[in-house]
């Protein structure tokens, strides 16, 4: 079964992307914890970030380090957390989001709101900055 994460890779769900390469597909969380908050996902569908061969979890990392850099670089924050749930869809991926302390990361927060051209001009300020 295709996952959601899937559907956005293919496009046939919109997002807010912010970086893709051959192998890794970052977009902006809709429900996010913080302003900036990117999930950074493997094209390849596989379920469980650990059944990832070493070498695609590697690039994983790499990828979401490129990433983790231009959300810093235009998202005022101390760090850019990085959390592996795995829980809500069968698609290995990682968080990540911009930190001031240690509960700007507690997923029990309420999440915040942006409109559509919110978004679009957090995904551009973030997309601007990426180094692939």
């Amino acid at each position: 079964m295709t996952t959601i994460f899937s559907k956005i890779i293919k496009g046939e769900i919109p997002c807010y992307k912010i970086a893709e390469d051959n192998r890794y597909f970052a977009f902006l969380d809709i429900n996010p914890l913080k302003a900036g908050h990117t999930l950074v996902v493997p094209k390849q569908e596989t379920d469980y970030v650990f059944d990832l061969d070493d070498d695609q979890l590697a690039g994983l990392m790499v990828f979401s380090k490129k990433v983790a850099a231009a959300i810093k670089s235009v998202i005022p924050c101390n760090r850019i957390a990085i959390a592996v749930v795995g829980i809500e869809v069968p698609h290995a991926h990682v968080h990540l989001i911009p930190m001031d302390t240690m509960n700007d990361i507690n997923f029990r927060n309420p999440k915040l709101k942006f409109t559509p051209e919110e978004f679009k001009e957090i995904a551009e300020k973030i997309s601007s900055k990426v180094i692939l």
